[in-house]
């Protein structure tokens, strides 16, 4: 029998953080789910990982990429052709869910189509809080493009399979472009007010690279050219506020580096963090918008 949500799992030099996310699957109040994890650094030693963690479950299934670094959105599609649930729920192999993410947004996915929630960013070396991304409030948000596009957090929702979206091999920034397919075929989506999943800042991610910054900009770019050509169809009020965006994305990116350059900060989240809290972040806006909603 099928499961009703797979969680979508990328490896690739994860020996150090796996097991930390499998168990918070083991975790999950709801127990209708499997794991697809793909590999993409062709370590055949994960398995063998997890038994020796006392993860061992049928419900944990690994496929390989049949390469080595070919990229998350790959690994990602990979573990998407492989899963027979309904639902998908992107995990990365050092990120956490909290025990009723899974049972809390799988009803307003099926009812939706999708659904997310807050998330928690950390440093991955001593647990600080870097932020969340939503301003206290009740009830669920409704994620459109426009906030969306206001504020460079990762969102990683539940997604209804029948829709039939893949992720786009675009560097850094994958996970806004599916969101932005997401939207485009949506228009919008709640978001559950609670941070429910928690995203590492790790010193080796492949944002906080030392060339982070130059594939940061490749990606913004890449984007850019992607509508030009067609390879990135949105409708063309979509477009408008994408390419609108994802140029002052390149500025920020360009000012991040700087900053970085001089050591004021050290990785990008920590860089937007510190733009809220100096009063030049969409904090306010945000604020605006979800109350109004």
């Amino acid at each position: 029998m099928a499961p009703l949500v797979s969680v979508l799992i990328p490896v690739y030099r994860a020996r150090a953080t796996l097991a930390r996310s499998i168990a918070c699957l083991h975790a999950q109040s709801l127990p209708d789910w499997e794991a697809v994890v793909a590999v993409d650094d062709g370590d055949p030693g994960y398995p063998q990982l997890l038994a020796e963690a006392g993860l061992v479950d049928a419900r944990i299934r690994f496929v390989s990429t049949g390469g080595v670094r070919t990229g998350v959105a790959r690994a990602r599609n990979v573990a998407l052709d492989a899963a027979r649930g309904r639902l998908v729920a992107p995990l990365d192999a050092d990120d956490t869910y909290e025990p009723d993410r899974l049972a809390t947004l799988a009803p307003l996915a099926l009812a939706r189509g999708a659904a997310s929630d807050d998330v928690r960013i950390v440093e991955e070396a001593d647990g600080t809080l870097l932020r969340t991304w939503l301003p206290p409030g009740e009830g669920p948000v409704e994620l459109d493009a426009e906030l969306l596009l206001e504020d460079p957090v990762p969102i990683l929702p539940v997604v209804d399979r029948t829709l039939g979206l893949r992720w786009l091999e675009v560097p850094i920034c994958d996970d806004v472009v599916f969101n932005l397919l997401l939207l485009d075929r949506l228009g919008s989506y709640p978001i559950v007010r609670r941070a429910m999943r928690v995203y590492r800042q790790r010193p080796d991610s492949e944002c906080n690279a030392p060339d982070a910054v130059f594939r940061a900009e490749a990606g913004y770019r890449r984007v850019l050219a992607m509508l030009d050509s067609g390879e990135l169809r949105l409708r063309p009020e979509l477009a408008r506020k994408v390419r609108a965006n994802f140029r002052r994305r390149i500025a920020i990116n360009a000012a991040f580096g700087r900053a970085r350059a001089r050591g004021w900060v050290g990785s990008y989240q920590a860089f937007v963090a510190r733009l809220s809290r100096c009063g030049r972040g969409s904090e306010k806006s945000r604020a605006a918008r979800t109350k109004a909603r």
